[in-house]
């Protein structure tokens, strides 16, 4: 049973504090006050609080772990593996010390401190907080833990209002045919020189004709090309929320495929090379070659682009890009001149 006190406050009203004391093996296990002003709703609280913790299980005490202890919990019983950078932005924030923290203990306010003390970019920040959203969202429902969803969506709206996250920005950089000369030239000479090299004249083609990311283009199979119906399945495609084992089938551009052809490639990965070299090399290039801004994904948006100038529809587009929605594809249908302009450069795929 509990019992109600009253105390005289320093005003002169009376209040009236009900507590509850439950005791097992002659040990208090839980104690829980309430005060009041007056005694009739003091005495209906300490009611109905005896009656929720005389319920079975009411007095077990949840688990409230700290969140690198959720994380630890999230990456191990997801079945489907994350993407890398997923998966460095959660194991980076399990180190912090927020990750420290008990689940209990993190509000929107402790959210919004640990954005404010990254030194990082909004597009960056956004992403950080997208990635600890999904933590929160299946750590209740999953495994009991107390994490508040509503604080991470709070969390969010503050982040917005005060700039502190942002969406990443599309690119509209497109590589001019002079570059794209000045690229293929320098890569020719080093690639004489150095037979062993990466062959980047081919990927710099394959890139702009195949519409082909670097990372899935270093991991396209000669068993996953179909010749006769002009297709490819690309592993593990790029897609929001989905990346490992999201294999896609894509139409090859006839250049796509001449290029892959010109390999002579039976088995096994046709361009066997590091996502990332084949990146840092093209970059090292361009800084050499005095080329502005310029990114190997820069290579993509230009063999999108290329697709609309020659008259291709929406629909015709994705299947070679591989965008589930025509909206991605949007960005890229106000184009500026039609026809081919790498209409000369068949000599270029042998």
């Amino acid at each position: 049973m509990g019992t109600i006190i009253r105390r005289r406050r320093k005003d002169g009203s009376i209040g009236h504090t009900a507590q509850i004391r439950i005791k097992k093996d002659g040990k208090v296990v839980h104690t829980e006050t309430q005060t009041f002003d007056r005694e009739s709703p003091a005495r209906l609280w300490m009611a109905q609080r005896e009656e929720a913790l005389a319920k079975p299980g009411a007095l077990v005490k949840k688990e409230d772990p700290t969140l690198a202890g959720v994380i630890n919990t999230y990456l191990a019983d997801k079945l489907k593996p994350h993407g890398v950078t997923k998966d460095q932005v959660l194991r980076t924030i399990k180190n912090s010390w927020l990750g420290q923290l008990r689940c209990s203990e993190i509000k929107s306010t402790t959210i919004i401190r640990y954005l404010q003390e990254l030194e990082s970019q909004p597009q960056t920040r956004g992403n950080y907080l997208s990635h600890l959203s999904a933590v929160f969202k299946v750590a209740r429902p999953a495994w009991g833990y107390p994490l508040d969803v509503a604080a991470v969506e709070d969390a969010r709206v503050v982040a917005d209002k005060l700039g502190l996250i942002a969406r990443s920005r599309s690119r509209t950089r497109r590589p001019t045919l002079a570059e794209l000369e000045k690229l293929l030239a320098h890569y020719s000479v080093y690639e004489r020189k150095r037979s062993d090299s990466i062959p980047m004249t081919q990927l710099i083609l394959f890139s702009i004709f195949s519409t082909r990311r670097q990372e899935e283009t270093c991991r396209i199979l000669a068993e996953d090309v179909n010749e006769q119906q002009s297709q490819v399945i690309v592993r593990d495609m790029k897609n929001p929320g989905e990346k490992i084992g999201n294999d896609v089938h894509t139409t090859l551009t006839p250049e796509a495929l001449q290029l892959i052809k010109a390999r002579g490639v039976t088995k096994g990965r046709i361009w066997p090379y590091n996502a990332e070299s084949v990146s840092s090399s093209f970059t090292r290039a361009c800084k050499f070659l005095g080329i502005e801004d310029l990114h190997f994904h820069d290579l993509r948006h230009e063999g999108v682009s290329r697709l609309f100038e020659m008259g291709w529809t929406i629909p015709h587009v994705a299947m070679v890009s591989g965008h589930r929605s025509w909206k991605g594809l949007q960005r890229y249908t106000h184009v500026k001149q039609t026809g081919d302009k790498y209409e000369g450069w068949q000599s270029r795929l042998k």
